[in-house]
């Protein structure tokens, strides 16, 4: 478990739930648990995360569809899946990081 509030996990990192069947790259990181109660309360209570570490933002997908997921630090692994993740915002933020496939690189912002 990492220290409160210290991401282990960088944007741009393929992720994939160790509970679930999905997937995603990450886009965004709250320090601790930044979400609703009706959301929090949602989750079965044998299964749920604690709130004070990192939760990620995804762009996420499973065998159906693609989705964006909120997920904790505890329930997320290195995705090893060599394939690009498919959601169709990937390419509105981001570009293939060049060291390899589970990793992605944000796109310079532009100045309109």
């Amino acid at each position: 478990m990492s220290i409160r509030g210290a991401a282990k996990f960088p944007i741009g990192q393929v992720v994939r739930h160790r509970l679930f069947s999905f997937r995603g790259v990450i886009f965004d990181v709250d320090p601790v648990f930044s979400n609703t109660e009706e959301w929090w309360n949602s989750i079965p209570t044998e299964v749920r995360p604690k709130k004070d570490q990192p939760y990620y933002h995804l762009l996420a997908e499973n065998d159906e569809t693609e989705y964006v997921a909120y997920v904790s630090e505890q329930n997320l692994l290195i995705d090893e899946n060599k394939e690009p993740v498919r959601h169709p915002q990937v390419r509105d933020y981001f570009v293939k990081h060049e060291s390899g496939p589970n990793r992605y690189t944000l796109k310079p912002k532009r100045a309109h």
